[in-house]
């Protein structure tokens, strides 16, 4: 049975995108002349990932708000009935069979998020030191193996990057700090230095064994993460503005005296 499975998902979600990651690479030594970079196509194959789940990701902050409301209401039951241990369980159960659309879509989000994990981790494990090259499609155009792993020609993906981890590290701190000022919720102080000073440094640690093909995938997927956060706050502060100069007008309108002629 698992080997099944194995056969499927390198079938159906592994050889797909190692095609595409290869194509990528011949394409940007196609446009440089013949200087393909595999960093640049890890980048490439990262933003095509984001945009393929942009619907999972648009879905996972307009769910923020009910999965607040979801643990809110399971705390405000285990308060109310700390003594009622039998009463407190079912109550819980019936919030949560209530909510199960939210369930289901965090469960799906997480479904997708390992097999991307799965597959990434193949990809630089045997993918770019040239082991899955069988797994090449017949159509695809020839390139030069072994393939040429040197980021920019300075930093070697097999191998860990001081620079790179702290890159990571900086915009971890950026996203979170971004999250928080833009966050509809009362932040506390723990979260504070839970996200914004302890996760930097934690991940710093986590990572710096990594190599430095995983950082580049992690630094552009940060990076775009960064970019949408910016873009859903400018439009709802877009949004914000307009109901306030349409609620404005109202005003205007209903403070206006209205003048009756007598024919």
């Amino acid at each position: 049975m698992f080997s099944s499975i194995a056969v499927l998902y390198t079938t159906v979600i592994y050889q797909p995108f190692l095609n595409v990651l290869v194509f990528f690479y011949w394409l940007i030594g196609l446009v440089t002349g013949g200087h393909p970079d595999m960093g640049i196509a890890v980048i490439l194959l990262t933003i095509l990932i984001r945009f393929l789940i942009l619907p999972l990701s648009l879905s996972g902050y307009k769910s923020e708000k009910d999965r607040r409301a979801i643990a809110a209401k399971i705390k405000a039951i285990e308060e109310k009935h700390a003594g009622e241990p039998v009463l407190r369980k079912k109550l819980s159960r019936k919030v949560l069979n209530s909510s199960r659309g939210v369930l289901f879509g965090e469960i799906v989000s997480l479904v997708v998020q390992v097999a991307i994990a799965l597959m990434l981790w193949r990809i630089f494990k045997t993918g770019l030191p040239g082991e899955d090259i069988h797994l090449i499609y017949s159509f695809m155009p020839k390139v030069e193996l072994p393939f040429n792993l040197m980021f920019l020609g300075a930093i070697d993906l097999t191998h860990t990057s001081f620079r790179l981890n702290l890159i990571q590290s900086a915009l971890i701190f950026l996203f979170e700090v971004l999250s928080m000022y833009t966050s509809i919720y009362k932040v506390s102080k723990d979260e504070v230095v839970r996200y914004q000073l302890v996760l930097p440094v934690v991940s710093f640690l986590i990572f710096m064994g990594l190599p430095a093909g995983k950082k580049v995938f992690v630094i552009t997927a940060l990076i775009f993460s960064i970019i949408l956060k910016l873009i859903m706050v400018f439009r709802l502060k877009m949004e914000e503005h307009r109901l306030k100069k349409d609620a404005e007008e109202q005003m205007d309108a209903s403070d206006t005296p209205v003048v009756q002629t007598v024919g």
